[in-house]
């Protein structure tokens, strides 16, 4: 017989909950954002003898007291979904702190097993545990983990199936307690059945520290980022010219615009499908440019950017990162944690609006998108502005970097000034550096990349659609011979550069490119570049950007954008003509 049951993940952010998950169901997970919230969780399926169990991976929460969205969440899935059991998954280098949800859980009266995981590391730092008698404390088995190697995963699927058969004899009795009387307990039991063998600390735990200290953590930083930029540029580089590319010019495109052409010869229908011309970027049909848009361009450094940023996450650099820039995130209005969407944007604004989702208010996740979309230029349209302003000399470059980072630091500290609210603090648990599992990095990455696809391509492709119609109505045209006057005037550019400015809107890095052939001068290309880097966003941006901020914000962030962009370009147009 086949039973159909439902097993629930939980524990707090960072004890590797994650690699469990992978480690117990593979690749096959759905990722979903919880019912009118975006806080992302996922699911997946394994097979426990001949019971098929549903496992879910909720979100990572400190306490069953909400006091984040993920929380909240995290709290009404376990009241919610009704499930058969608990897996309570702890850093068993730091127990203390993560047995406190572990009592909240056990609490609730439901079939709850305890695994502490990340065992090998807890030995090496000489900590010696008295398992049996913490299971006969807390009333449930206690198995030890390390889920990036997979040891221990054997003995806690045999006691997943024995607890999902006989979920009576996994059942704790433990009264409600007072927040006061369960860490009574936990102090106890730490005294009891705890001991910390002195040791020597190896490298990676000099190594942790030196991640956080003021000079050292700043230069460990500065070499993380770019050398991670360099890796995720030279990934995505060569996914698309050894094989992206190839594939979309020599086999692809002409096939489908052969096979479209073939059925629709001509008219709208035609237009809309595969626009004009053989070239993806300025096509604008939905099976050309659309197609190539996301999937030769974006996709490449949007996989490269999450199988990099889950190695950093993996190792156990990511928090310490955070709590490294904390102080100075806080002036903006944001937490630590903000930096991860912003170093994303470097690679690709898609992911990274999309990962604003982590952030605890709208607040914080309105500025942050806010200064993505208008300060950080993506990977595709940094190689496109070295290109054009490096042969004139390095310091035209450094003028627009130069001031899209005095932007970026004055805007968000605008923005924090006169939204209402207050900067969240940061709480994080920082876990032991520790050597990735490939496997498990490899199914994460997947699932972030498929989550992608899934909630983004289709908005993009709806986004490439309207794009189209305003071309074959007319209305793109209009609206050039609108704002050429305006534009001319503010920026010193002539009429014919408008239309690249406009372009901007479709793709940031293809609009930079049609600079190149207007014969503008070194000021002038300087003004351009930083006016398209801070004006619209790509389209695949837009699009994002509508679906996690609404309709009202993103009014907001539109009216913010414009203003800035005239007002930045106007303003290094003076400067260059004083100068």
């Amino acid at each position: 017989m086949v039973y159909i049951m439902k097993i629930l993940l939980m524990g707090n952010p960072n004890v590797g909950k994650s690699v469990v998950f992978s480690r117990l169901t593979g690749v096959q997970v759905t990722s979903s954002n919880y019912p009118g919230t975006t806080v992302g969780y996922t699911k997946g399926t394994l097979k426990l003898g001949e019971i098929s169990a549903e496992l879910i991976d909720v979100p990572g929460t400190y306490s069953l007291q909400p006091a984040c969205q993920a929380e909240e969440v995290a709290r009404k899935m376990l009241q919610e979904e009704d499930p058969d059991l608990v897996v309570s998954v702890l850093d068993a280098t730091n127990l203390e702190r993560n047995l406190f949800l572990t009592l909240q859980i056990l609490e609730k009266g439901l079939p709850t097993l305890v695994v502490l995981n990340m065992w090998d590391c807890a030995q090496r730092r000489g900590v010696h545990l008295n398992i049996q008698g913490l299971s006969k404390a807390l009333g449930v088995p206690v198995i030890t983990l390390v889920a990036v190697t997979g040891e221990g995963l054997k003995e806690l699927s045999e006691v997943m199936e024995e607890a999902l058969k006989n979920p009576a004899d996994y059942t704790p009795q433990i009264s409600p307690m007072h927040d006061d009387e369960r860490w009574a307990f936990i102090g106890q039991l730490i005294t009891e059945l705890q001991k910390i063998e002195h040791r020597h600390p190896t490298f990676l735990e000099k190594l942790e520290k030196a991640s956080v200290h003021p000079v050292y953590g700043l230069i460990i930083a500065s070499i993380t980022i770019i050398l991670t930029l360099q890796l995720v540029i030279g990934l995505g580089e060569f996914l698309i010219s050894n094989f992206l590319d190839p594939l979309y010019y020599q086999y692809y495109g002409p096939f489908i615009t052969e096979t479209v052409t073939n059925i629709f010869p001509s008219g709208i229908v035609h237009e809309i499908l595969i626009g004009t011309g053989y070239q993806y970027e300025t096509s604008f049909g939905i099976l050309t440019t659309g197609v190539y848009v996301e999937f030769a361009v974006v996709l490449p450094y949007i996989l490269s950017f999450y199988l990099f940023l889950g190695l950093l996450e993996d190792i156990g650099y990511l928090p310490r990162l955070a709590v490294l820039v904390d102080s100075l995130m806080h002036r903006l209005g944001l937490h630590g944690f903000s930096i991860i969407p912003i170093i994303l944007g470097f690679g690709c604004n898609v992911p990274a609006v999309l990962s604003t989702r982590m952030l605890e208010g709208k607040r914080e996740k309105f500025i942050v998108a806010a200064l993505i979309s208008m300060s950080i230029p993506c990977m595709a349209q940094t190689a496109v502005i070295i290109g054009l302003l490096g042969v004139y000399g390095m310091q035209y470059i450094a003028v627009v970097y130069g001031t899209l980072f005095i932007l970026f630091i004055s805007l968000g500290m605008l923005l924090n000034r006169i939204l209402p609210g207050e900067s969240p603090e940061i709480f994080v648990e920082i876990p032991p550096y520790r050597i990735p599992h490939l496997k498990a990095l490899l199914q994460k990455t997947w699932s972030r990349v498929k989550g992608f696809l899934i909630e983004a391509v289709p908005f993009v492709f709806l986004g490439i659609l309207a794009i189209n119609l305003l071309y074959i109505l007319g209305i793109m045209d209009y609206l050039t011979i609108l704002v050429s006057p305006l534009l001319s005037n503010l920026l010193g550019l002539p009429d014919d550069a408008i239309g690249a400015l406009i372009m901007g809107f479709l793709r940031k890095d293809l609009a930079t490119a049609m600079l190149a052939p207007l014969n503008l001068t070194a000021q002038q290309l300087t003004v351009a570049t930083t006016f398209l880097a801070v004006s619209f966003p790509c389209v695949a941006t837009f699009v994002v950007l509508l679906k996690e901020l609404g309709v009202k914000d993103l009014i907001k962030v539109i009216m913010i954008m414009l203003g800035v962009a005239l007002l930045t370009g106007t303003i290094l147009n003076l400067l260059w003509s004083v100068v």
